[in-house]
């Protein structure tokens, strides 16, 4: 929506100017063009601020992004255990970080990647 709001203001400005422009001279449309382009202009102006502006939700910035965890085919999170104490991983262990599937156990604090084995 955003790209046909510039394109119809980048029309508006262009026409308005040549409205302006065309009013001079011996042949030219007189005080009527002058107004008619200058109307023409601030309506393409007003499309161009209408467009770069933010819609409410993104102003916000509350919102943060969601990244979905593919595991392994034979994983279930009730056999999850921690390398290191054995302690039960929950879902809410596991954070994106890089790009790559981090746990972190709530026990002993060990943090590793999770390493995925082929699903075939």
């Amino acid at each position: 929506m955003k790209i046909i709001a510039y394109i119809a203001a980048a029309i508006l400005i262009f026409f308005g100017v040549l409205f302006i422009w065309g009013a001079g001279g011996e042949g030219g449309g007189g005080w009527g063009w002058v107004l008619a382009g200058s109307i023409s202009a601030l309506i393409g102006f007003g499309l161009i601020w209408l467009a770069s502006r933010k819609p409410a939700a993104e102003s916000a910035g509350a919102e943060s992004p969601v990244y979905k965890i593919d595991l392994p085919g034979k994983t279930t999170i009730e056999e999850m255990k921690c390398k290191s104490c054995g302690g039960a991983l929950m879902s809410d262990n596991v954070k994106m970080v890089a790009g790559a599937p981090v746990v972190t156990c709530p026990f002993c604090n060990a943090t590793y990647q999770l390493t995925e084995e082929p699903k075939w």
